[in-house]
């Protein structure tokens, strides 16, 4: 039994699994926890990649069912923006598995403090127009999910904050906005698990064990999102990003 494998590491998975998975369904954010989490543990940071999908199908799962049951789905605008996102989450997941250990330890270092800055510096979002299901959805639209896909694929951690954004200029308001955003994740996670299986970069217990924390975290982070009551997560979770990047900077 490796450390990554003993109780007390399980354990810390689940709970530091719920914390993102609620994370993850407020606003995003989450796999910036829980990647550097199981490298600590010992997991390779490639293989962490690949787990923290496992845990992600599990949290969206259960997300998507709650907001359906809140009925804040744009289900008919989540399968249009789908497609380039699959796309292009397969071709980052590919991506991630050229990609070396160190590289990728920098690389998601360098990610969580910029987006941490961002996250603490950009205003809170103003009114959006009112969502017209029938609005059509150009190229460029369908580009930007492309490439937030792409991103989902190769590091998926804070790709939450660009599904927003996207969701945002396609005149979803926060709510709905995170409805599509999680839906589109399920989708495209489907997809990256089987790249990182076909590769052997995905630990099943800990992907397992993270996952259920993820699924109770999920429940959570739709319960907070519809009521509208999660400004006061962002600078304790900020925090402690930057304690993590900052230890895989000086750990690498």
């Amino acid at each position: 039994m490796t450390f990554a494998d003993s109780p007390w590491s399980l354990l810390l998975l689940f709970v530091t699994g719920a914390v993102a998975g609620t994370l993850n369904v407020v606003a995003g954010g989450g796999s910036f926890l829980t990647l550097p989490l199981m490298i600590f543990l010992g997991i390779p940071p490639g293989v962490a990649n690949g787990t923290n999908r496992v845990a992600l199908l599990f949290q969206n799962v259960g997300a998507v069912w709650g907001f359906r049951r809140h009925r804040v789905l744009d289900a008919r605008l989540a399968l249009r923006l789908a497609g380039p996102a699959i796309v292009g989450a397969a071709l980052g997941s590919w991506m991630a598995l050229q990609v070396s250990d160190l590289a990728f330890r920098r690389l998601l270092a360098v990610l969580m403090l910029s987006m941490t800055l961002w996250t603490l510096l950009r205003p809170s979002p103003g009114e959006v127009a009112a969502h017209d299901e029938n609005r059509p959805i150009g190229m460029p639209l369908l580009a930007l999910f492309f490439l937030i896909g792409v991103y989902g694929g190769l590091i998926q951690a804070g790709v939450g904050f660009l599904l927003l954004a996207g969701t945002t200029a396609a005149g979803l308001d926060l709510v709905r906005g995170n409805a599509v955003k999680v839906t589109l994740v399920l989708m495209w996670t489907v997809v990256t698990i089987l790249v990182f299986a076909s590769g052997g970069a995905i630990n099943w217990l800990a992907g397992t064990v993270l996952g259920a924390g993820n699924l109770v975290g999920g429940q959570l982070g739709v319960h907070l999102t519809v009521l509208k009551g999660h400004v006061w997560i962002r600078w304790f979770v900020s925090a402690t990003i930057v304690l993590f990047a900052l230890r895989l900077l000086l750990a690498g």
